[in-house]
């Protein structure tokens, strides 16, 4: 978990790190995230204004409503903390992609898609300046878009996902599985030249431009921003997608790409906009400046 202190100015008052207890639960990851709550809160100049939280799994504003990760379902806002104060939830990638969109790669644009590629993958549509979450808001699981349609069976039950083939953890586990070396990580695949990490590698690529170029189709984004640890990998990634997604799009130009800016702050920074948005002051972010780091490089 990451949690801080966020003034109505944009300043990081107080930024913190803890482990999510998973293994012992629901109710204690609830807890958890209470407490810390709680501890940020007294280490700050009285009562925040509001809380703004950024959750996986489905969400809408007011409650955590299934995670498979972290074991909970319909989990009311208000139970994430014993302050009375207001709360709003949202989606971990949509909020990152909010952060992005009024205060980092996507400021200033309207309609852009947020690609964080990690140890999973999913996206952020922002259309018309918000975050888009669908009909029920599963929107953006792009990572489970087959894009070998008769390719490995992914965790998700499907074959052939993006995910499986192209975020962190999967390329570091496909070298592996075919190297028979245990433990090896995705940036050690990319900056080989191994034949075997050459290949994973051109693998990754090519389902990402297949399925960047499906996304463009689609919803014609004026541009595609990559974040998370792959993108760390920068012309080693950028470049070939890039050039893959230019041919793939035979009759129309394809949109740029460009790094996220706000690195490991983004969901931070994003849960801040909910809080104050939370708080009724959803005016707060366009005009805040920023200092933020970048992630370690393909973690």
């Amino acid at each position: 978990m990451k949690g801080g202190l966020v003034s109505e100015s944009g300043a990081v008052l107080l930024s913190e790190r803890r482990p999510t207890p998973r293994a012992e639960g629901p109710d204690a990851v609830v807890a958890a995230i209470s407490d810390f709550i709680s501890h940020l809160a007294a280490s700050g100049d009285g009562i925040p204004a509001g809380v703004g939280l950024a959750v996986p799994g489905l969400v809408s504003e007011d409650s955590a409503i299934y995670a498979a990760n972290l074991g909970w379902s319909d989990v009311p806002a208000t139970d994430f903390t014993s302050l009375d104060i207001p709360v709003m939830l949202g989606h971990d990638v949509r909020t990152g992609g909010l952060a992005e969109s009024i205060l980092g790669a996507g400021r200033g644009l309207t309609d852009f898609l947020f690609l964080p590629i990690g140890t999973g993958i999913a996206g952020a549509s922002i259309i018309r300046g918000e975050p888009y979450g669908g009909s029920s808001g599963w929107a953006g699981e792009i990572g489970h878009t087959p894009v070998f349609p008769d390719g490995e069976q992914c965790a998700c039950g499907q074959l052939g996902c993006l995910e499986t083939y192209a975020s962190a953890a999967s390329v570091g586990r496909r070298y592996s599985e075919r190297a028979g070396v245990e433990g090896v990580k995705a940036e050690q695949v990319v900056s080989s030249d191994d034949p075997i990490a050459i290949e994973v590698w051109d693998e990754a690529v090519e389902a990402l431009s297949l399925a960047l170029a499906t996304y463009t189709l689609l919803l014609d984004p004026s541009v595609i921003v990559l974040g998370g640890g792959l993108a760390e990998a920068g012309p080693a990634l950028f470049d070939p997608v890039r050039t893959r997604l230019i041919k793939r799009l035979a009759f129309r130009d394809a949109p740029p790409l460009t790094p996220a800016a706000l690195g490991v702050d983004a969901g931070m920074l994003g849960a801040s906009l909910l809080g104050w948005r939370a708080a009724g002051r959803p005016e707060l972010g366009p005009g805040w400046a920023l200092d933020v780091r970048s992630a370690p490089l393909v973690s």
